[in-house]
């Protein structure tokens, strides 16, 4: 009987964790950058990113991504779109 209870408490607080998780929208994936942050991208190269407080202009020799085409998360389309792709002062894609 013991035996059960513990297996059903410990079952209780396994759900609990995946609840909490699935309430406070935790995610698995590594996000860009933290809250209070948004991503911008390197100047010239396929390569350098870097995450700015919401309330700044993007430093010097970076661009902000264009609206639709942020990267949020590590991996996702739009991470792995811009680390092939090179922008110029303006944000505009270079062809080559």
């Amino acid at each position: 009987m013991l035996k059960h209870r513990r297996l059903r408490y410990s079952s209780l607080a396994a759900a609990g964790v995946a609840a909490a998780f699935l309430v406070t929208g935790c995610s698995m994936e590594d996000a860009i950058c933290s809250n209070g942050e948004y991503p911008v991208k390197a100047v010239g190269g396929t390569t350098g990113s870097a995450c700015v407080p919401d309330d700044e202009e993007p430093p010097k020799g970076y661009v902000r991504y264009p609206k639709g085409k942020v990267p949020e998360h590590v991996d996702d389309k739009w991470d792995k779109y811009w680390s092939t792709v090179v922008v110029d002062e303006n944000g505009n894609v270079v062809k080559d």
